[in-house]
Formats: C-alpha cells, structure tokens, sequence
C-alpha cells in the first residue's frame, strides 16, 4: 500500500539522516579532541630564540612586520583541513637514506628548536596581491636532521607528503646550504595552527610552498631529483620554485583620493634568502626615488618601505620596484603566476585633490 511504502521511504531516509548524523558527530568530536589537543600543547622555549624584532614603520594602513596567524593566508590542496591527533602522529624519514628515522611528536618537542623569521608566497600570487606573510616559527633545523639519516650520494630531493597525500619537492641543496629550513611545530608563539599543517610542517626560506611547504606532515622522502615530480609539477607548474623579488604598495590603495601636499608612499618588499638592499618609487614618469627601508633579522624576512611625497593635484600612477641581496631589480616585464611566480611592478592609480 502507498501508506507503507510512504513509510519506508520515511523510515529509511530517517536511517540514513542517523547514520550521516552519527559520522559527522564522530567527526565533531574528533575535531574537538585536535583542538583541545592543540590548546593543552606547551611549546618548549627555543634554544636558539630569533634576533630581536626591529621596530615597525610607523605607517597607518602598512602591512605589519609579523603577521598574525588569523591574518596569514591559507592556500592548499585540501577540500577538509586535516585534524591530526598529536599523540598519534610520527613523521617518517625513508628513501635514499642508510637509515631510516621515525619520530613522534615528543621526540621533536624534546630537541633543540630553533626561533627563525621567515617570509612565505605562494606561486599564483598576483602582483600587488596578499599570499603572502611573515611569521616566526619554531622548529627542528631541517638539514641536521636529514643528516642522521644518513643520505646516499643519489639523493637528490626532498619530498615532503602529508597525511592527505598532498606532495612537495625541492632540492636537497636547500636543506644544506644555510637558509633557514625547518620542521616547524609552532607560529607566532603558539603551536601551528590547525589550518596551518598542525603538528608539525615544512618552512624553507626562498621557495615557493608549493614546492616546500607540506602541511599536516607525514613523512620525508629523498629520492633523485629526476625521479619523482610532486603533486603540481605534473599539473604544468615549475619543478623549481624560487621566490622572484617583489615589492608591493600598501599605502594609498589603488584608486584612493590623496590630499595634496606631504603624503607616504609605503609597503613591503620581498626576496627570501636573498634579502632586499632598495626599493625605489616612481610617479608617472618622473625619476626613481629611493625609499626609506625598516629593519630586517634577516634576509629570509620581508622589509616594510616608505618614501615622502610631495603630492600635487591631479591624477598619479605610482610604482614600486625592488632590488635583492644580490644587486638584481625586478623586471618590469609583467607575466602570469602560472609556472613559477608572477613577475612585474607594482602600480596604483591615486587621484590627488587639492586641500582648497
């Protein structure tokens, strides 16, 4: 009869409303259990704390030294951020090693951390756009750590996979050739974030993440570099990642009206593991002038700029050019992100009005 089948269609849908709300109340409480997981760690003190802060560019609108971790930009493979219970997790050291390593999280809290700035970019950052951040992190020098596990001389490339599958590779000579490289556990002061690769991630200075930076970390994997491509490399992005200079304005923003008269002109710029030596700023056509660079720990970290004004009425472009570590200044040939970096000045568009 219509009245029953009415009924097990209600009851079946009822049967599968409760299954779906059993799975997704497991994974509340899974997800509970993380975070409160995540709150109770207590992160040990570095044994090597990061130079002092220098102070910030005092600079109503300018991006800050550090960026908070609420602030930071997330840009991953990962549809369902992973949640991985700390007491569970082990990271595996494998491949072309003599000896394979395998730690737990307490092993890695036990050793002696490292403090270290380092600013990090995504590849499909646009020119003048926001995948970008410096922060501090706390974790293992990467490079000794390998050492232990004695590499053979094919290796080549370190593959970082993480627990969702998601690989990145980049070269072993990365690891060795003194950038800061770390096994990151901690951000800001705080234990990483769970959208941030909680527990335990990857952060090398001058490459972008998605040749370096593996979240949510399983194991470390060296192979050759000519046998393994990562996950993007066959997607038709560069197997080499290095960061490309860049120099950003974040003061006016595009299409601001400016009072005539004294205005600031500032940003940051960035080049990891190279560092940045100038930035200079032009209006319209007129001669480059060289900006007023804030400190630096490092040259793994991003420099906030700023240059005087004397803004007169009208319609300005302005733009933003840098120089690295190495005397090189960006190209102001403009390309995409797509396959290893967008390159190009920064330009904004300001409307100068006068005070009358």
């Amino acid at each position: 009869p219509a009245s029953r089948r009415a009924f097990l269609a209600w009851a079946g849908a009822g049967s599968a409303f409760a299954a779906l709300a059993a799975g997704a109340g497991t994974k509340l409480r899974g997800r509970g259990r993380v975070e409160a997981a995540r709150g109770a760690l207590v992160l040990p003190p570095p044994a090597v704390p990061a130079p002092p802060a220098p102070a910030g560019l005092a600079v109503a609108g300018l991006s800050t030294r550090v960026t908070p971790n609420a602030d930071f930009y997330r840009i991953d493979t990962a549809l369902l951020v992973p949640r991985v219970d700390p007491g569970g997790w082990r990271l595996r050291v494998t491949g072309l090693v003599e000896a394979e390593l395998e730690m737990t999280l307490d092993h890695l809290l036990a050793e002696d951390l490292v403090e270290e700035e380092v600013t990090l970019a995504c590849v499909s950052n646009e020119i003048g756009g926001d995948l970008v951040g410096n922060a501090r992190w706390l974790g293992l020098p990467l490079g000794p750590l390998l050492e232990r596990a004695r590499p053979t001389a094919e290796a080549s490339q370190v593959v970082g996979r993480s627990v969702d599958g998601f690989t990145a590779g980049f070269p072993l000579e990365a690891a060795r050739d003194g950038r800061t490289a770390l096994l990151a556990v901690g951000m800001n002061g705080e234990p990483l974030p769970i959208p941030h690769g909680f527990p335990a991630r990857l952060v090398v200075a001058g490459l972008y993440g998605y040749v370096s930076a593996t979240k949510w970390l399983s194991e470390i994997e060296l192979t050759r570099w000519e046998d393994y491509d990562a996950f993007w490399v066959p997607r038709g992005w560069s197997k080499e990642g290095p960061v490309k200079t860049q120099s950003r304005i974040d003061v006016p923003r595009a299409r601001a009206s400016v009072p005539a008269g004294q205005a600031v002109v500032a940003g940051v710029a960035w080049a990891p593991a190279r560092g940045i030596s100038a930035v200079e700023v032009q209006v319209d056509e007129e001669p480059w002038q060289r900006a007023e660079l804030g400190g630096a720990p490092s040259e793994h970290t991003w420099v906030q700029w700023r240059w005087a004004w004397e803004a007169a009425p009208g319609h300005h472009v302005l733009r933003a050019r840098a120089t690295d570590g190495d005397g090189v200044a960006q190209t102001p040939e403009r390309t995409r992100p797509d396959p290893d970096g967008a390159s190009g000045w920064h330009t904004v568009e300001v409307e100068v009005t006068d005070r009358a």
